[in-house]
């Protein structure tokens, strides 16, 4: 892969990064992905933050986190990412996670879409973006975002969040951390102290906004090994995002 169309960027995990089963938590690991995909803005002479004060910004439409294992304590890591492809509103971002000794320990794919803030509808990716970053045909992990999960509409476990103030990103509405934290929580103790998170997949479909009452479903496909999920708003009566989280033995 050409070195221009890659960007590094090296993290170390703090202690409050960490679950209480002393690794990065998956919720951390994709913050880290969405920190990496923001300062991949420095090399065309961009700031996510200017972005933000032109009302300009990406909302993740699908993707896929995968890891072998989470980063311990202090642990060194570098998360490495590139655009694979672009149409002309939308890109995908490709992203491997590296150990200190340079072994591949976490994959993810995203697909993004270039947002009008304000007006709250897609506009074309800037040129300069284009240009810069290029793309590499290179993918991160062989799997196809335009993946759809069915949506649920009950399931064995269900969790109701009212939204708060605080979960209400730059792009004012629900980040996507957020239904993460939200999927997880639902997941039973003994699944989470025996197994760790392997994959995640999801779809984001609808906006869920400040004071928004929502549902939450899980389908349990096999204990301790799959699940499905799905965010309802209640108060919109429409769904937010469908997910599927994939679990493997600690």
């Amino acid at each position: 892969m050409p070195e221009k169309n890659y960007f590094d960027s090296e993290f170390t995990i703090d202690f409050y990064d960490l679950s209480q089963y002393e690794e990065a938590l998956p919720m951390t690991m994709l913050r880290l992905l969405q920190e990496t995909a923001g300062d991949h803005h420095f090399p065309v002479q961009e700031n996510i933050i200017d972005l933000y004060r032109k009302n300009l910004g990406w909302v993740l439409l699908s993707g896929i986190m995968q890891f072998d294992r989470y980063p311990k304590y202090k642990e060194k890591i570098i998360i490495r990412t590139w655009m694979s492809k672009y149409k002309s509103i939308r890109g995908i971002r490709e992203n491997l996670i590296f150990d200190e000794n340079k072994n591949i320990i976490g994959r993810a794919k995203g697909l993004w879409l270039f947002f009008d803030i304000e007006k709250r509808r897609p506009i074309s990716i800037p040129e300069k973006f284009l240009e810069g970053w290029g793309k590499d045909s290179d993918v991160s992990i062989d799997y196809n975002v335009a993946t759809k999960i069915q949506a649920l509409n009950s399931g064995e476990l269900m969790d109701v969040i009212k939204v708060k103030k605080f979960d209400i990103d730059a792009n004012k509405h629900v980040n996507n951390l957020r239904y993460f934290q939200w999927l997880i929580e639902v997941i039973p103790d003994k699944v989470m102290k025996e197994n760790f998170l392997y994959q995640i997949e999801g779809n984001f479909q609808h906006e869920a906004n400040y004071g928004d009452q929502l549902v939450i479903y899980t389908k349990i496909v096999e204990m301790d090994k799959e699940f499905l999920h799905t965010v309802f708003d209640m108060t919109t009566n429409r769904v937010c995002v469908t997910a599927r989280t994939i679990w493997k033995p600690r």
